[in-house]
């Protein structure tokens, strides 16, 4: 795997992610109320101690994506499942 980006203490209010590779990325400390990731390759990435507020993630590439510590791909897996058996 490559170094991903790394994002510290910054305030990504509404900031708009269309189109970009984010694989490995990390987001430590950051403000992303609001904001848009589009077609976005977050395979790896990792969220801790973030703002998520109102934010929308589509048609993105999430496997092995983590937010606090857990696995985002695995908790929708989950619920999926959790759905079709109620």
């Amino acid at each position: 795997m490559t170094d991903g980006k790394r994002f510290d203490r910054q305030n990504l209010n509404g900031a708009i992610f269309h189109d970009c590779a984010l694989a490995n990325a990390k987001f430590d400390d950051v403000n992303l109320a609001g904001a848009t990731f589009i077609n976005v390759n977050l395979k790896g990435a990792s969220f801790r101690d973030i703002n998520l507020a109102d934010v929308t993630i589509g048609d993105a590439h999430i496997e092995g994506l983590t937010i606090l510590g857990h696995d985002i791909a695995a908790l929708i897996h989950a619920e999926m499942e959790r759905k079709k058996a109620g």
